[in-house]
Order: C-alpha cells, then structure tokens, then sequence
C-alpha cells in the first residue's frame, strides 16, 4: 500500500537554492539529511533551518559546508562550531513565535525533511516525539518528505500527518537519541533541586524542561500534591511523578486532566512512556509557549536556567560573549508566563560557578553577551547557595542579594564591582 524509496531517491527532492526544514530534537531525520550531505558536490546555496538537533549530524563530510548554510532556530550542540564558522548563523527568535516565520513567509520554506511513525490503520503518521515547530513545517513546506521509523512513539495532539501528504517516504528502522542526566547529579546540582522545589506548592503548573537540574527538582517532589504539567519539553523526570498521580493536571485551566508539551526527549523508557499515551497531548508551540495561553494555569512555576546573571539581574542564556551557544528558544515565553500567572514564579536556577569555577554571576555580562530575560523580567534566582527574588528590588538591592548567593570564593569581588558602582558597601544577608 505503501510506497517506500531509498533515502538517496528522496534526497534528490532537495535543489539548489532551497531552504530546507530539518525535524528536531529526538525526532531528527538523520538517515536522510546524512544521505543528503551525501550530494554536496551537486548542490549549491541550500539553506538548512532547524530549532535543535540531536545525533551523528554529519555535517563535517567534504563539500557540506560549500553547498549548505546552516541557519539556526536554537543551536544545538552537534551543530555549534558550524553555526559560528561563517557558514552559519542563528535567528534569534521566541519558540512560540518560530511557526510565525513560516506562515508569514518571513522564512518561507521549500522542503521540509520529518521523522514519523509509520502509518496507522488510517494512513496517518504521528509527528512523534517533536511536535514544535514540525507541525507548521509540514503545513507551510511546499515538499514533505518522511522518515518512517517503526521506534518513533506515536504521540497526539497537533501530531498526525496523512500519508498522502508526502512526496517520499523513506522507511529506516533506528533508535531514537537517547538523554540521560541522571549520571550529571551532584551535591550542587541537588541543593538547587531542593531550593528550588522549596518555591513550589501543591496545585502548581509546572514548565520544567530537560537538564541535570530539571530533574532534580522533580526528583524533590514527591511528597507534593495536584501539580499540573503545561511545559515546551519534558523528559524522564516527570515519569514516576505521573505514575504516582502527583502530576494530575487536576487544576489546570488549559486543558485540564492533561499533560501537555510540545517535545519530549530522553530515554528509552521515556519514549515508550510516551507511545500511544492519550494523557499527553503534544500540540504547536505557538500555542504551548503562548504566554496569553501559559498565564491562564494557576500557580505557574517557570524552571529555566542561563550560561551568566549580571548584578542588575539581566540573564544571558544563548551566548558566550560573541560565540552563540544556544538560543531564545522559550524561556522569554514561561518566564513571562509565569509572571502573569495567579501565584506564578519565574525561576532562573544555576550553579554558582562554572566547571572550570568561573562565577555565573558577573558584575556585567561579558562583552558581546546576548540578553534573554530582561532585568525587567527576572525574579526569582536560585543557586545552591540559596534563592533570592528580584522583583521590585531596585539595582543595588538586586546586587546586594545577587552576592548573597554567589560562591563564597567570588564574593569578595563582587562586592568590590557593587562598591564601585553603588559608592556603598554591599550589605550581604546570609542565607
């Protein structure tokens, strides 16, 4: 019933001077966009447009960087140094506002390259595990060309394509990328966990995304009562919570009595979780990140974190310096949820040093940084030395707290950057 080609007869869907979609995050098409690095030498001018990648991305073959340009969403590790090469660039942009590009044809889209489950008794494919920006790809890309792989979970939500929608289907039978942060714990990792589910009450909506410290704090609640999921990510953190019926989604206003993301990523066991799961809806992330849609859930708890925090509290997440490390992506979109929400809190939680123990928290951001969260926009800062918040603290106030909680073996000068400043000794509370 099905017609399936080889991922070098799809590949040749792709012309010169395209711009080309590629599927993210754990559901990112490698077979094919690997086949397809394959024909640089007969390709020129081809845009490549991502959010996040994950996997073997083989980018690196002879002739890739001549023929592709890489223009990121959201950098992704496996495409860094590309994307700072000068082969590459980076579109900062709010997640929630990513489907926008493409429907307004701010970043029109001629291909689109998806992974997907195979077909279902009625031909239709789920999106998966990655539903973001995909679903307003498949819509708006003028050539749909699928990856079809049997270990893909089928999801739902904004997540079925029919069959028919497709100009090649390629089948290819992988396992999906697999996260784990479980090994990345450690004392600090875990104080920031608890410092942080210390801020969260019972009938709280929770976004908390992937990453060491994510799952530390969901590791924290379990003696926690009715909390409610509306998040852009999710990883196998939130497993044991659902199963143990502390994650309800009970007082939710936005789909109540569900969990609901945009992506998921993570384990095996995750993506099992998550196939054929209707308590999880995975829908656009125009609509997930919304923050006019986010505001509208109690006691939202936004869990974000960044690469530095200056004394005045503006947060640079995406960039070292000059060098882009990440991207926007949706921390703008929960925080300022968050704040909007009845009884919310925007959290920023970061280890107070890096690994090589350079402060996260700097008198000014290095030179170049860019500026995800305003000051204007920052609340509360959480480290393993404490949490402090922000809001109606003017800029000494904010440095003064800021200090509190960063490294002792920084504080000294810190206080030294708040006296030259402020002309005024810091007055430091312990925590």
């Amino acid at each position: 019933m099905y017609n399936y080609i080889t991922a070098e007869e799809a590949a040749l869907f792709v012309q010169s001077g395209q711009r080309v979609f590629i599927h993210g995050s754990a559901a990112t098409p490698l077979h094919i966009v690997n086949v397809l690095f394959d024909r640089a030498a007969s390709l020129e001018q081809v845009e490549l447009v991502s959010i996040s990648t994950f996997g073997d991305l083989q980018w690196h073959k002879p002739g890739v960087k001549d023929a592709f340009f890489m223009n990121s969403l959201f950098v992704s590790a496996n495409v860094r140094e590309w994307v700072n090469s000068g082969r590459g660039d980076y579109v900062p942009v709010f997640l929630s506002e990513i489907p926008r590009l493409f429907s307004s044809g701010a970043l029109p889209l001629d291909v689109a390259i998806l992974q997907v489950s195979p077909p279902d008794e009625h031909g239709y494919c789920s999106l998966g595990t990655s539903i973001d920006a995909a679903w307003a790809a498949a819509r708006y890309a003028k050539v749909l060309l699928a990856q079809v792989n049997p270990k893909m979970p089928r999801t739902f939500g904004d997540a079925n394509i029919h069959y028919t929608r497709f100009a090649a289907m390629v089948w290819h039978e992988s396992e999906l990328p697999s996260l784990d942060y479980s090994a990345k714990s450690n004392d600090v990792i875990r104080k920031i966990g608890a410092n942080v589910a210390s801020l969260i009450e019972d009938g709280s909506t929770l976004q908390a995304g992937i990453g060491a410290i994510p799952d530390a704090v969901l590791s924290c609640l379990g003696d926690h009562r009715d909390l409610g999921l509306h998040t852009e990510m999710f990883s196998d953190g939130v497993i044991t919570l659902m199963e143990q019926g502390v994650i309800n989604n009970k007082y939710k206003k936005v789909r109540p009595g569900k969990t609901v993301t945009s992506f998921a990523a993570g384990t095996r066991k995750l993506y099992d979780f998550l196939n054929n799961n209707t308590s999880i809806e995975f829908l656009d992330v125009s609509y997930v990140n919304d923050p006019t849609v986010i505001l509208k859930n109690p006691k939202v708890v936004a869990i974000n974190s960044a690469l530095e925090v200056d004394l005045t509290g503006q947060i640079c997440a995406d960039s070292i310096g000059t060098y882009q490390y990440s991207g926007i992506g949706g921390q703008m979109d929960f925080m300022r949820g968050a704040a909007l929400s009845d009884g919310g809190k925007p959290i920023i939680a970061i280890p107070s040093v890096t690994s090589k123990g350079v402060s996260r928290i700097t008198p000014v951001l290095n030179n170049g940084a860019g500026v995800v969260t305003t000051r204007g926009h920052a609340h509360y800062i959480v480290t393993e030395y404490g949490t402090v918040n922000l809001f109606g603290k003017n800029l000494e106030q904010r440095s003064e707290l800021l200090i509190s909680i960063a490294h002792p073996d920084h504080r000294e000068l810190l206080a030294i950057a708040h006296f030259e400043r402020f002309k005024r000794q810091a007055k430091i509370k312990a925590h």
